[in-house]
């Protein structure tokens, strides 16, 4: 059997595919699993042992569809759900098995505040789509491969990290799943152990801001490595604090516990931390979230700045909780 998994973008949600990929390539004897994603998330998926043949899409879709034309597949997996996805469904005319996207349950909740969302996460909803195949969860959470030629330099963080940090996501696709600058500094005061900032180039400055307010403390690494690099950061922490990003996921695939964000999402759309069925959940992350916010969840992803124009959602976080989750899970760890 040949299958043909789908999910463009973007790291959190690819990482959120991996169950099922996983499942399906322990479970089906004899199986041939490819994957097609963006050329841009390459990086992510390609280490992945249970992915035997991956596909890029950059732009040409006609391209794309030429390429996997040459290929005889049983099933496409679609766990993105678009027009580019149907485009290639119709071209290639093999079966089709579609996770629930939840589209308009997601409207209704983010615009009108009407919660009519099923209590199943996306990644047991991917895993839903691969049922009819005799799949099943085998309860292990989420993977992320790191390719064994990268390592870290023996210098790449300061000696005053050398016994333990906690790491704190600065960076998110979008402005309103990110605490202000303020904010992040205020958080970082509260917590007495050495901090690793994690980020890309995009949130250098930033963390420039919020190190500056204890160089000795605060390591900004955003820009200073690549994602598997940064990964390792993740790994190697006792605890990571991160916004609704790709690195909450990875973190939770390395069974780090963590303390999630929420701005502009909310864990109610489904995306929160997800960790092995062998783990009490409860114990392993803590959701921040402002309480009784009657405009939150705003969007599915984030937006550019906060639509009301208070930014409640961040701006009154219980930092000191915060702070405290994550000194709590660095004294266990």
């Amino acid at each position: 059997m040949r299958l043909l998994f789908i999910r463009f973008s973007s790291i959190g949600d690819i990482v959120f595919t991996t169950p099922a990929i996983r499942c399906t390539k322990q479970q089906i004897p004899g199986v041939e699993i490819h994957f097609l994603t963006k050329s841009s998330m390459k990086a992510v998926t390609a280490a992945n042992p249970y992915i035997d043949h991956f596909h890029y899409f950059d732009k040409d879709l006609n391209a794309t569809i030429k390429e996997l034309k040459a290929f005889q597949f049983d099933y496409i997996i679609d766990l993105h759900q678009n027009f580019r996805t149907f485009r290639i469904q119709k071209a290639l005319g093999i079966p089709c098995l579609a996770y629930h996207k939840l589209t308009v349950q997601k409207f209704l909740l983010t615009k009108l505040h009407l919660n009519f969302m099923p209590t199943r996460h996306i990644v047991d909803r991917s895993l839903d789509a691969v049922a009819n195949l005799g799949v099943v969860y085998d309860g292990k959470g989420l993977d992320y491969f790191i390719p064994q030629e990268v390592a870290l330099k023996s210098n790449a963080l300061p000696a005053t990290h050398a016994d333990g940090y906690i790491a704190i996501v600065i960076g998110a696709s979008y402005a309103s799943k990110k605490l202000p600058i303020a904010e992040l500094q205020s958080l970082c005061h509260k917590i007495p152990y050495p901090i690793v900032l994690i980020g890309g180039k995009e949130d250098q400055a930033e963390g420039d801001a919020v190190a500056s307010v204890n160089p000795i403390k605060i390591h900004n690494a955003c820009g200073q490595f690549n994602l598997h690099e940064s990964a390792l950061l993740v790994k190697n922490a006792k605890t990571v604090i991160s916004h609704d990003t790709g690195f909450l996921y990875i973190a939770c695939a390395f069974h780090k516990k963590t303390v999630a964000i929420w701005g502009a999402t909310s864990p109610a759309l489904q995306v929160e931390p997800y960790y092995p069925s062998g783990l009490n959940n409860t114990e392993w992350y803590f959701n921040a979230i402002v309480p009784k916010l009657p405009c939150q969840p705003c969007s599915n992803y984030g937006t550019k700045q906060c639509p009301q124009g208070h930014f409640a959602c961040m701006k009154k976080q219980d930092l000191q909780a915060i702070a405290d989750k994550a000194i709590g899970y660095y004294k266990e760890a």
